[in-house]
């Protein structure tokens, strides 16, 4: 009996979660972490150098990882999972 209940449990909670949503909401949640990241780079630069940094490659030994998709706008990071501008 317990056997056929637990077997019930795991189906019903499969045919719940949608990994398609799942992994979505993932990639989202990853880019503002690494928006962020390249945020704080960029204040890390500017409190070792004097002076803002003037290309995202400026910041490669500041953050591990792959910063390629981003950009520095206007002292800010910008690219995937950044807020615009104009909601800052």
């Amino acid at each position: 009996m317990s056997t056929a209940v637990t077997v019930s449990v795991v189906g019903v909670s499969y045919a719940a979660f949608n990994p398609d949503k799942a992994e979505k909401h993932a990639r989202e949640v990853a880019s503002r972490a690494t928006c962020r990241t390249v945020d704080a780079a960029i204040v890390a630069y500017l409190a070792l150098h004097d002076e803002a940094p003037r290309r995202i490659d400026d910041l490669t030994g500041f953050v591990d990882g792959d910063i390629s998709a981003y950009r520095i706008v206007d002292g800010l990071a910008a690219g995937p999972g950044c807020q615009s501008h104009a909601q800052r």
